[in-house]
């Protein structure tokens, strides 16, 4: 008699791309699978031919997974924004899933930051551009941390770069060290370890990105007037 086998992210996968199509079969171990645990059924037509749906069991998989989903993306993404509002509470200019293109050896590489901010301020020597990683799960975060050409991107588009980690899903020192790391809790953002912070001239092409974004409303034109004409060194640390 078969055993009925677990139900890991491959099968959610395959459920969902069957209830999105027209249901023709794979027939691959991932299917037998499937059929086996009774939540993918055989239907046959009148012309004889077979297709596949999910039986009242998997659209119960199918509904927990994308409830389970759904919660981790809202509390990354309720973390993205409460990392921007501090950026801007510290009087810098913040953005939210930027597409940018980076220079990574001899080739490009594709990043979206999660948060990427600069100083408010006319001299571009002070921009000092920010970017920082948001990770609330450990499998997303061990994921991202194989990817050193995403790594590589990030580096190159700012002069610091920080991973900010849920508290409990990672210790410090699993970050690579050319990277800062924020411990988020429920009340504070605590710095684990600071990131190194790099001399860096932003590029035409990022300069053209933000100029086809918008920035997070909420930063206040008067809290950084002080900054406007500073043209001796930069503004004080915040």
């Amino acid at each position: 008699m078969a055993t009925t086998p677990p139900i890991t992210a491959l099968h959610r996968r395959r459920l969902r791309d069957v209830y999105r199509s027209a249901g023709w079969p794979c027939q691959d171990a991932l299917e037998i699978e499937l059929l086996v645990a009774g939540l993918l059924e055989r239907v046959r037509s009148a012309s004889g031919h077979e297709t596949l749906r999910l039986t009242d069991a998997g659209l119960q998989v199918l509904a927990e997974t994308q409830q389970r989903n759904r919660a981790r993306r809202d509390a990354h993404e309720g973390l993205v924004e409460r990392v921007a509002r501090e950026m801007t509470r510290a009087g810098r200019i913040a953005w939210q899933g930027l597409a940018l293109r980076a220079k990574v050896e001899s080739g490009w590489v594709m990043a979206m930051p999660d948060v990427f901010s600069v100083r408010h301020t006319t001299v571009e020597a002070y921009l000092e551009p920010i970017v920082h990683e948001i990770k609330v799960q450990r499998s997303d975060l061990l994921s991202d941390l194989r990817s050193a050409s995403k790594r590589a991107a990030y580096l190159q588009l700012s002069s610091e770069c920080w991973y900010v980690i849920r508290e409990g899903i990672a210790e410090p020192d699993e970050i690579p060290p050319e990277c800062g790391v924020l411990v988020a809790s429920l009340a504070t953002l605590d710095v684990a370890r600071p990131a190194p912070k790099r001399a860096m001239q932003m590029p035409f092409g990022l300069w053209m990105a933000l100029a086809r974004a918008t920035p997070l409303q909420g930063w206040r034109l008067e809290d950084a007037q002080g900054h406007l004409g500073d043209t001796e060194g930069p503004p004080p640390e915040t």
